[in-house]
C-alpha cells in the first residue's frame, strides 16, 4: 500500500510535466489536454479507492501505507508518509474533487484572460492537486510545508489568469496572506524541530511534548497556530477569503473552499494538538473566542448580503458562509476533546462536500444568467429558478438546507459534535468560558438558517413569467450532473450513516490526544 501512495503524489506531478510537453497546436491539443487531466485525476481517484479499500479499518489510529526513508541527512529531514483514520477521508476527498472539477472543466472552461489555455490550465490543477494530497500524507514538518506551499502557485495563477472581477488584486491578497502565514508557521516548526530534534511528526506526536520546555511550547504554538489560522480561516485573518472567491472560477472556488481550507485545520489537528499540548491548552479558549467570533460574524456578514438592496454576490455570501463554518471546526479543536475534534473533523468533511457542491451550482447560475448578483437576479419577486430550472433549483435548494445543518444530512453531525466538544471542555479548559461560545454557535445556526432560506426564497422562488435576465435558461446539463451527483449523493450517505467517518476517526483522535 505504500506504493500506492507514492503512486498517488506521482502520477499527478507527471501529468502536470506532460502538459509540457508538445502536443500540437489548435482546438485539438486543448481538447486533449483536457482529457488528460480527466485521465490522471479519474486515476488518481481510483488509487485512493484502493488506498481505502486496503486500510486497516481496525487499526485507525497506526498509520498505514508507511514510507520512510532518509532525505536531507543534515538537518533529520525525512521522506516520510502514511494514511490513518484523520488523513484517509481528507485525501479521497481531495482526490474526488479534483476529478469532479476536471470532468466540468472538460466542458466549461473557464474564461481567461486572452484565449484560454487548456493546457496551462490542467497542468496547474494536476500540480495544485499534488499539494494538496501531499499535505494529508506527508509526516515530516519540513515536508508539510513544503506541501503546503506548493499549492499556492497554482491557485494563485487559476484566480489571477482565470479569474473574473478584480482578478488580480484578489490573487495578490490571496498569496501575501498564505505566504505570511505560511513564513510565521515555519518559525514555529524550526523552534520545535530544533529542540526536540527531530522534524518527525510521528516521533514528536508520540512523545506528546516530552523535551520541549512550556515556554518553547508556547512560543512555537503561538507561531503555528497563527500560520494555520490564516488557511482555516480564523476570524479575523479571513479577509482574504471573500475575494478570492467572488474572483476565482467555479473549479477554484470548489477546490479553495473544499480542500484548501481544511489544510489548516488539519494542520491543527496533526501538528499542534499532538506536539505542542501546553502551549495548545494556553490558547485554546482564545481560539474558542475567536471561532465563537467567526460563526456569529459570517452569519451577520450573510444576512448583510441577502437583503434586498445590498447587490450581494452569491459568491461572496457563500465564501463568508465558509467563515461561520469553518468557525465551528475551530470551536471543536479549541475543546481539545475527543468529541469535539471528532465533530471537527466531521465537519471538515462535510463542508468540503456541500460548500463544494454550492460554488458549482452558483457557478452554473453565474453562466447562465451572466451575474451572480442576488438583486440582478432576484428582480421584483424573485429569480423563479423553481419555474425556469427545477432540477437546478431543486439541487440548490438541497445543498442550502444540507449547509444550515438539516438533520440527516453531512452538515448535521459535525456542527453538533462541536458544541457538544464546547459543553464538556477538556479538563483544565474553563467550562463556562467554552459554554457561551457553544450558544454563541447556537445562535450562528439560527442566523444560517436564516440567510439560507433567504437565498432560496430569493433565487429559487418568484414568477417565472417576469422580466429576467435573461428569457430562459437550460436546467442541468449532463456533465454538470456528472460532476454534482457524487457530492450530493455523499452528502446524504455521510447524513445517515455518520459513523462511515467517526469510526476512522474517533480511534486516531485519542490516540493523538492521548500521546500517540
Amino acid at each position: 500500500m505504500n506504493a500506492v501512495l507514492i503512486a498517488l503524489l506521482l502520477l499527478p506531478l507527471l501529468g502536470a510535466a506532460a502538459t509540457l510537453a508538445p502536443l500540437g497546436t489548435g482546438p485539438q491539443a486543448e481538447r486533449r489536454a483536457l482529457r488528460l487531466g480527466v485521465a490522471v485525476t479519474g486515476a488518481v481517484l481510483l488509487l485512493t479507492v484502493v488506498l481505502a479499500a486496503g486500510f486497516d479499518h481496525g487499526a485507525p489510529n497506526r498509520m498505514q501505507a508507511v514510507t520512510d526513508l532518509r532525505w536531507i541527512p543534515a538537518i533529520g529531514v525525512r521522506f516520510h508518509l502514511g494514511v490513518d483514520g484523520i488523513s484517509l477521508p481528507l485525501i479521497v476527498l481531495t482526490a474526488l474533487l479534483t476529478f469532479l472539477c476536471a470532468v466540468y472543466s472538460t466542458k466549461r472552461l473557464p474564461d481567461g484572460e486572452g484565449t484560454p489555455s487548456a493546457r496551462s490550465f490542467t497542468g496547474l490543477l494536476l500540480l495544485l492537486e499534488v499539494g494538496m494530497l501531499a499535505t494529508f500524507a506527508v509526516l515530516d514538518l519540513v515536508l508539510f510545508f513544503l506541501a503546503f506551499e506548493i499549492v499556492l502557485i497554482p491557485m494563485y495563477f487559476l484566480i489571477a489568469r482565470w479569474g473574473s472581477g478584480q482578478r488580480v488584486m484578489s490573487a495578490n491578497r490571496f498569496i501575501l496572506y498564505t505566504l505570511l502565514g505560511s513564513a510565521v508557521m515555519l518559525l514555529g516548526f524550526l523552534l520545535v524541530g530544533l529542540q526536540a530534534g527531530t522534524f518527525d511528526m510521528t516521533e514528536l506526536a508520540a512523545a506528546h511534548g516530552r523535551g520541549i520546555g512550556h515556554t518553547t511550547q508556547v512560543i512555537a504554538a503561538l507561531a503555528i497556530l497563527a500560520g494555520l489560522a490564516v488557511k482555516a480561516p480564523a476570524w479575523p485573518l479571513h479577509s482574504w477569503l471573500p475575494d478570492a472567491h467572488t474572483s476565482a472560477p467555479t473549479v477554484g472556488s470548489v477546490l479553495l473552499a473544499g480542500v484548501l481550507l481544511k489544510m489548516g485545520t488539519y494542520g491543527l489537528v496533526r501538528v499542534l494538538l499532538p506536539i505542542v499540548p501546553d502551549g495548545t491548552a494556553t490558547f485554546a479558549p482564545y481560539l474558542g473566542a475567536l471561532a465563537a467570533v467567526g460563526i456569529l460574524y459570517g452569519s451577520l456578514a450573510c444576512l448583510a448580503l441577502a437583503r434586498p438592496g445590498a447587490k450581494g454576490d452569491l459568491k461572496r455570501l457563500i465564501a463568508y458562509s465558509s467563515v461561520g463554518h469553518m468557525g465551528f471546526v475551530l470551536l471543536g479543536i479549541a475543546s481539545l476533546s475527543p468529541v469535539g475534534v471528532n465533530g471537527a473533523l466531521f465537519a471538515n468533511i462535510a463542508h468540503g462536500l456541500i460548500t463544494g457542491l454550492l460554488f458549482f451550482l452558483v457557478g452554473a447560475v453565474k453562466d447562465r444568467y451572466g451575474t451572480a448578483d442576488l438583486d440582478t437576479l432576484s428582480g421584483a419577486t424573485g429569480a423563479a429558478l423553481y419555474g425556469r430550472a427545477p432540477r437546478l433549483g431543486a439541487l440548490l435548494g438541497f445543498a442550502a438546507v444540507a449547509s444550515l445543518g438539516l438533520p440527516g444530512l453531512a452538515g448535521f453531525w459535525g456542527e453538533l459534535l462541536a458544541m457538544f466538544g464546547a459543553f464538556d471542555p477538556a479538563a483544565g479548559l474553563s467550562r463556562p468560558a467554552f459554554v457561551t461560545y457553544m450558544v454563541i454557535a447556537g445562535l450562528g445556526t439560527l442566523l444560517t438558517a436564516a440567510y439560507l432560506l433567504v437565498v432560496v426564497k430569493r433565487v429559487c422562488m418568484g414568477d417565472p413569467k417576469q422580466p429576467a435576465v435573461v428569457a430562459e435558461i437550460p436546467d442541468i446539463r449532463p456533465y454538470e450532473a456528472v460532476s454534482w451527483t457524487p457530492l450530493a449523493a455523499l452528502t446524504v450517505v455521510a447524513g445517515l450513516w455518520p459513523a462511515l467517518l467517526l469510526s476512522l476517526s474517533d480511534p486516531a483522535v485519542k490516540h493523538l490526544l492521548g500521546g500517540g
